[in-house]
């Protein structure tokens, strides 16, 4: 007689098969035969979160750096926690995969009261991933789960969600069910006609410019060939560090600033890689993008989203720029004159930040000092990470100053925990603000458990600074709703056995940063904004007043 497994053991042995060492999760009634499975074998480790927004966003972080996060929730309610997570994973495109329960399949859908139960889980569960998926007998559990790490994983990458009813979990399925991995389908790869006319474009153009997304993350090698050979290249913040901030070709992220947009408009063509043109990073879409426009897109859908493009080629990136790459020579289309334009635009845009960031550009320079070459910084919604932290520090490879790109505070800790799990070898120091760890502050107790490599660095200005900033500019001054009690996070920190600094005096920054970043496992520093000086920041430039 052929062996026989649970369905939770099934999925166990699935992940295992997919090289997953993480699961990020809270165990639930309705989750169990999963969780148990994992426990029982012990090839995955187990993180437990605080919450289930906490755990989806950890393996958000992990996925980010790994091929595939994975998060286990509960049902109904817990599932809706973990919604948010969701939306960020979406927006930053991270293979995920969400497995969360269902109530038993005699009463789905049936609003009996049964606990746990909700209306349309999986409607919920569509709207904020990829996909959402239920498994709706015992036997086609494992291939539902191939297919929904298919979708993962298969550009443009997103979060899919995974509901699996109770009983279906306890059912025993023969063990043969368990299959080998699939592989993200396959995207086409452009011919030789497509490659040869965007490279005549691009010879042709005098100064050309390359904008970069996300979605040319993998692209680094390409990216700099093509800089070496004379191209500009600017990117999102989600693509700092393709190309290094010290390439004398990099405009960095600095579209906002008004010498680089004044550089940009001298361009004569922009060819678009992988990048959704945010509107926090033109201004909403008023930003001006030299013509012709040549957007890349592995998504049919992106075409002329935000700006109208002279052409679209739907391929993946990596393979557009590599083969551009590899048709262009070394110093090809180098002008010194318009390096030496470029180098000073960069340079006034950075004193400009300097300037604007105060006392706090020597936090800036106190973590680059003290954080390895490849150390990572992970940014929550604060004023200071949309300030100094997402242009000012760094950027010297991909993935090594990452943030939340749906634009919602509070998932600084949390991406800083899968980061640095995901990463066990590299510092991390993750940036967040009072009013955003206040949303987490449980996760802190998954630091401490979990030793993660984190420099938690709390910019504590006591409530929503970037709140003040737009009340200030936009409202005539008037403040409403964003002071906040918070408590005293150095004993916070040591209250559940983390070393804890608190810098209240800029001269601290450097011998601070420097013991903290030196020393083994997770930390915390409270930096007290109000004593050290206010950091001003009215939110991304807009188009128009509110």
């Amino acid at each position: 007689m052929s062996e026989t497994i649970s369905v939770g053991e099934a999925i166990a042995r699935t992940l295992e098969l997919y090289s997953v060492e993480a699961m990020y999760g809270i165990i639930s009634i309705h989750n169990l035969p999963i969780a148990d499975a994992v426990g029982q074998r012990n090839q995955i480790r187990f993180i437990a979160a605080r919450g289930e927004a906490g755990a989806v966003t950890m393996a958000d972080a992990h996925g980010r750096f790994s091929g595939l996060g994975v998060a286990l929730t509960s049902t109904g309610a817990g599932a809706g926690n973990a919604i948010g997570a969701l939306v960020e994973a979406l927006n930053a495109s991270t293979p995920l995969l969400h497995l969360t329960g269902q109530v038993e399949k005699a009463f789905l859908d049936a609003d009996s009261g049964f606990i746990h139960e909700t209306r349309d889980q999986l409607g919920f569960l569509r709207a904020s991933s990829k996909r959402a998926f239920r498994v709706s007998s015992p036997h086609q559990a494992v291939a539902m789960l191939h297919r929904a790490i298919q979708e993962a994983q298969t550009p443009p990458c997103g979060p899919v969600s995974l509901e699996i009813p109770i009983d279906i979990q306890s059912a025993r399925v023969p063990a043969t069910l368990v299959t080998p991995p699939v592989a993200p389908l396959l995207i086409p790869t452009p011919d030789d006609a497509v490659i040869d006319r965007l490279c005549q474009q691009l010879k042709q153009a005098r100064r050309p410019l390359l904008w970069l997304g996300g979605g040319a993350l993998a692209c680094q090698q390409a990216v700099r060939k093509l800089a070496d050979a004379g191209v500009t290249v600017i990117s999102s913040a989600h693509g700092r560090g393709i190309l290094p901030d010290s390439h004398p070709r990099s405009l960095r992220s600095f579209h906002n600033s008004p010498s680089v947009e004044a550089l940009m408009e001298q361009c004569d063509l922009t060819l678009i890689a992988g990048s959704r043109l945010r509107s926090n990073e033109t201004r909403s879409w008023t930003l001006t993008l030299p013509t012709p426009r040549i957007q890349i897109d592995v998504d049919p859908a992106a075409a002329s989203r935000n700006y109208l493009a002279d052409e679209v080629v739907n391929y993946d990136c990596h393979a557009v720029l590599t083969a551009l790459a590899s048709r262009l020579a070394e110093g090809e289309k180098v002008d010194a004159q318009w390096d030496a334009a470029i180098a000073a635009a960069v340079s006034r845009a950075e004193t400009e930040l300097r300037q604007q960031s105060g006392a706090y550009a020597q936090l800036n320079d106190a973590i680059d000092a003290a954080l390895p070459q490849d150390g990572i910084l992970v940014r929550d919604i604060t004023v200071s990470g949309s300030v100094w932290g997402s242009r000012l520090f760094r950027a010297h490879a991909p993935l090594c100053n990452i943030h939340s790109l749906a634009g919602a505070i509070g998932m600084g800790l949390a991406m800083a925990i899968g980061t640095a799990l995901a990463n066990p070898s590299r510092k991390v120091v993750g940036l967040v603000g009072d009013g955003g760890l206040s949303l987490s502050l449980g996760e802190l107790a998954t630091l401490a458990q979990e030793k993660a490599n984190v420099t938690l660095l709390v910019m504590n200005d006591g409530g929503y600074g970037v709140m003040r900033g737009i009340q200030d500019k936009y409202f005539g001054g008037r403040q409403y709703y964003n002071q906040l009690h918070t408590p005293d996070f150095t004993l916070l920190a040591q209250a559940v056995g983390l070393q804890a600094w608190t810098i209240d005096d800029a001269k601290d920054f450097q011998r601070v940063l420097a013991e903290s970043i030196a020393m083994p496992g997770p930390s915390v520093i409270e930096v007290r904004m109000a004593t050290i000086g206010a950091l001003h920041f009215a939110g991304p430039p807009q188009k128009t007043l509110y």
